[in-house]
């Protein structure tokens, strides 16, 4: 059986949040501005962020 997804747990899980290609920690952060490059991961400063797989 399928459970159903609400709307708003799936933008609370998923909506800008991005996962350090490095060191696996979870950023919460604005689209455009990882896009640029303009955000880093807190833990260990790298730019490469990837989005939380559904």
């Amino acid at each position: 059986m399928v459970k159903k997804v609400f709307p708003e747990a799936t933008k609370r899980l998923f909506y800008r949040v991005f996962i350090c290609r490095v060191c696996k920690s979870k950023i919460r952060a604005d689209i455009a501005k990882v896009r640029a490059g303009k955000v880093k991961c807190r833990k260990c400063g790298s730019k490469y962020l990837r989005p939380k797989r559904r």
